[in-house]
């Protein structure tokens, strides 16, 4: 899900290394996009690297890297980005074994000191691998904890737009979670919360600039506004802007990324991201893989996604694989082979 990757893929690459017009309805004839062959090959080899990640319990690209360690992530027990990592196992047909769901609860740190990232991330995390993080007990614990009521009732105020999309989207990926007296919010109100943080140049940003504007954070808030379903009207102009932004400034190349010390900086995570809030209705599903969103573009961000993929199934350039394959493979069911689903990827019930 989004978690801690969101700031790894957009904070974490930037530290490391205008306005909304109308978009133009451009002829998509020489725009190029992902075949099916080509679409089921790649998410053929994501597939069979990353079953092997979780068997091994190790990153892909850092053979000492461990998914699930207490000793390694001390204030999750995972991970940055291991929620994605299993709901796209589990979308791509993943049956999660005995083992599997004992080492994800041995490791995973969840208490009462557990901050609103950390309650989001496992909501998501364990409802993809079949458990109810409603009745959840962690290791050591004498008692069953409702993390979703937990979270409910943490205050949001001071948190940063990412932590908010984060915070919405697990209160909503379940329509049998419900509200607790005394909660801190509401997906409308948190939903409202996220829309008047839009900037000025209609994007989001993870420190409320608009100079730090970027396409990851701003996809985000919009594939959580489209997931919390508010009919606040603040809210439905928030959404389309976003989009425009994404429209705006996707890359020639069909891909989405960052722009630091002027230099764009394109990669899988942020077409990934992009990918999702563009699968978030019928009328921008058709961007993904099928028409171009600007002049001059010469691919669709899903054929840009998988030029990433290589050959093994890893991902060009990525520093986590954890991180890498989540976003790649949850994205790759948000295209849902062409077909647009009204059903949000990050929907259980």
């Amino acid at each position: 899900m989004l978690n801690n990757k969101l700031i790894a893929a957009s904070l974490t690459a930037v530290m490391a290394l205008g306005a909304v017009v109308p978009v133009m309805d451009v002829n998509a004839a020489s725009v190029k996009v992902a075949s099916k062959k080509s679409q089921k090959s790649k998410q053929k080899a994501l597939y069979t690297y990353a079953k092997k990640m979780m068997k091994q319990n190790k990153d892909g690209v850092n053979g000492k890297a461990k998914i699930f360690s207490k000793s390694a992530y001390p204030t999750t027990g995972a991970a940055a980005g291991y929620s994605d990592f299993l709901l796209g196992l589990k979308k791509q047909g993943y049956k999660f074994t005995k083992a599997n769901k004992k080492l994800i609860k041995k490791n995973l740190v969840i208490n009462s000191k557990s901050d609103p990232a950390t309650l989001a991330t496992a909501i998501i995390g364990l409802q993809a691998v079949g458990l109810n993080p409603t009745k959840y007990k962690p290791a050591g614990a004498k008692k069953n904890m409702n993390l979703v009521n937990k979270l409910y009732k943490e205050s949001m105020t001071k948190q940063t737009v990412n932590v908010q999309s984060q915070a919405l989207v697990a209160v909503s990926s379940n329509k049998t979670f419900k509200k607790p007296s005394k909660a801190k919010f509401s997906k409308n109100s948190l939903s409202l919360k996220i829309a008047k943080n839009k900037q000025s140049n209609n994007g989001w940003s993870y420190n409320n600039t608009v100079a730090s504007v970027d396409s990851d954070t701003t996809a985000a808030a919009v594939n959580a506004m489209m997931l919390g379903k508010s009919k606040n009207k603040t809210v439905k102009k928030a959404e389309v802007a976003g989009r425009n932004y994404l429209k705006k400034n996707i890359y020639k190349s069909g891909a989405f990324g960052f722009t630091y010390a002027g230099k764009e900086n394109p990669n899988a995570n942020s077409t990934a991201e992009g990918i999702l809030a563009l699968s978030t209705t019928k009328t921008s599903f058709k961007f993904v893989n099928k028409k171009a969103i600007k002049k001059g573009q010469t691919a669709t961000p899903l054929k840009a996604m998988f030029s990433y993929v290589k050959a093994d199934g890893s991902i060009k350039d990525a520093y986590s694989m954890v991180l890498a394959y989540g976003q790649v493979s949850v994205a790759a069911s948000a295209a849902h082979n062409g077909v647009y689903t009204k059903k949000l990827v990050y929907s259980f019930k």
